[in-house]
């Protein structure tokens, strides 16, 4: 099937009931199959090792443009701990989205209730931001409370919500469970793989490619 590019810029953000679910990975898919730009707000650890970095090894295409974070933090914790041990403190004012005419992806840190500041979650700054999420989950004992609950306060703050993507080993009751209850459009799953290089991002890309395509604009 032959991708056509939707009509108006996507703008996704992506987030995961947690962390540790493979939101970097879905970021790198979903920039490579919609040629999209990639951002990062918030880096809190692996600086010279980033997730900026890491979509960037990822992605083979030659559109994306793979803007500046935010804010860039050295301690691998919370980000609002991470910036409190360099004194500093997070602010959604200076946390601005890039200027571009093409998609664009940006990736959150952790789930959606993770601290910036002493008032300020994740989720305020999608809020912000203005942005569809994209919702990532991995299937553990204890994911469907952690997916329900994650829906539950987007849709409290009336955020919308594009579509889940099952990442990891499937599990066909799990899923169809949350599919069922959330009511929310699956989007093509991500497998467990030994090895995520941009062959098999190209791989995973071509299917959601192929589901953007049957999406209307």
């Amino acid at each position: 099937m032959e991708f056509a590019y939707p009509t108006h810029p996507k703008r996704y953000f992506i987030t995961g009931i947690g962390t540790d679910v493979g939101k970097t990975v879905a970021a790198s898919v979903l920039t490579q199959a919609l040629e999209a730009d990639y951002w990062k707000p918030v880096q809190a650890g692996s600086l010279d090792d980033s997730d900026t970095h890491t979509v960037q090894r990822l992605v083979s295409n030659s559109k994306s443009v793979f803007h500046p974070e935010a804010y860039r933090l050295k301690m691998p914790a919370s980000p609002h701990t991470a910036a409190a041990a360099e004194g500093i403190r997070l602010s959604l004012d200076k946390i601005q989205a890039p200027e571009t005419q093409n998609h664009l992806i940006v990736e959150g840190a952790g789930g959606v209730m993770v601290p910036l500041n002493e008032n300020d979650l994740i989720i305020d700054l999608i809020q912000r931001l203005k942005l569809e999420v994209i919702l990532i989950s991995r299937n553990y004992l204890g994911s469907i409370n952690h997916t329900l609950s994650t829906v539950e306060v987007l849709r409290y703050r009336k955020i919308p919500i594009a579509g889940i993507i099952f990442n990891g080993v499937p599990n066909d009751s799990t899923e169809d469970f949350v599919l069922y209850y959330t009511k929310l459009k699956r989007l093509p799953t991500i497998l467990w793989e030994d090895e995520f290089d941009q062959y098999t991002i190209r791989r995973y890309a071509k299917t959601f490619k192929d589901y953007f395509a049957g999406e209307p604009n």
